[in-house]
């Protein structure tokens, strides 16, 4: 699929390389989140300061909602073979590019934004490293609010679980939920409110911000805010298209993202606040796992730690390094 819009898209590389002389670059940025989702918003708050940091020399347009016709889990891809120069990208959809990328997403493993801060400590330069062989740059990551489990009855122990069908974003999500005696299903976000209507799917897992999106008030009446997973966007930038512009232009762009990413963390962190009281607002009930719940979740989670570091021995040393501190 994504072979097939290479025709339809180049022009946007194309042209974003071809007028590396001229006084302005424009850059296209593919979106897959509707307008209103606080990623969406981050990235045209970093539009706007890339723009005013090179005096107009570089101009990106956000294209929000799949608007250029990138699905999810295309994303690393697209920037990689020059369909968009840019892009927000979920990078738990891109397990298929390399496993290594779903390092965070096991379960409980980053559970807080705190442990999550310390996890990239030791993980982000091997992000940064897959992005460059894939040729991409990084240039900022921000996480989700936690993951909830959305549902149409409360869930009170694991057993309320059984035989649920519910969405999941990756391959560790599948295997904790398949461990929870669930019925998981691997879809990205463009999928989910088809599959909720057509009872594809009960339930779904995924943030107070997607929830909203999603109104799921609409198909489920229950938020249990287990907070099972972490779940970063990353933004990169196609390197043909980097290494066109001027080393000034660089610069101010990568003072910029990492100016804004500390305030894009916290974006995130007031985003769940907020997105918790429209669904309450909404006659959703939002629960917490009980003490011996949570306990019974982190025991059928801990095991999948091990068999992924089996699994992509490449990504071991940067979860055993991150629980060494953390513990």
């Amino acid at each position: 699929m994504l072979q097939g819009r290479k025709f339809v898209l180049a022009g946007i590389l194309a042209s974003t390389v071809g007028t590396a002389a001229l006084a302005e670059t424009t850059w296209d940025m593919s979106v897959v989140w509707p307008e209103g989702n606080f990623h969406t918003q981050n990235a045209m708050t970093f539009a706007d300061a890339v723009k005013e940091a090179t005096d107009g020399e570089v101009n990106i347009t956000v294209h929000s909602g799949g608007a250029l016709g990138i699905k999810g889990p295309e994303g690393m891809a697209a920037v990689r073979d020059g369909l968009v120069p840019i892009a927000d990208i979920l990078m738990s959809q891109q397990v298929g590019e390399n496993p290594a990328l779903g390092v965070e997403t096991l379960p409980y493993l980053a559970p807080t934004l705190p442990d999550l801060a310390l996890l990239h400590k030791f993980y982000r330069p091997k992000i940064e490293e897959i992005a460059e062989s894939m040729n991409q740059k990084l240039l900022y990551m921000v996480p989700w609010p936690g993951q909830a489990v959305y549902s149409p009855n409360q869930i009170n122990t694991i057993e309320d679980l059984a035989g649920l069908t519910i969405r999941v974003v990756d391959a560790n999500g599948d295997a904790f939920f398949k461990a929870l005696g669930a019925a998981p299903l691997q879809m990205p976000w463009g999928e989910v409110i088809p599959s909720l209507a057509a009872g594809t799917i009960k339930g779904v897992t995924t943030s107070s911000s997607s929830g909203v999106d999603g109104a799921f008030w609409e198909f489920m009446d229950y938020m249990n805010s287990f907070n099972w997973q972490a779940s970063s966007n990353i933004v990169t930038v196609n390197l043909d298209a980097w290494n066109a512009l001027s080393a000034e232009d660089q610069a101010a762009i990568e003072a910029t993202a990492h100016q804004l990413e500390g305030q894009f963390w916290k974006n995130s962190a007031e985003e769940d606040a907020k997105k918790i009281a429209i669904l309450e607002e909404n006659g959703m009930t939002v629960t917490a796992p009980s003490p011996e719940l949570q306990a019974a979740l982190l025991e059928k989670a801990k095991p999948l730690w091990d068999a992924f570091k089996e699994r992509v021995p490449e990504a071991a040393p940067y979860i055993d390094d991150y629980l060494a501190v953390r513990n």
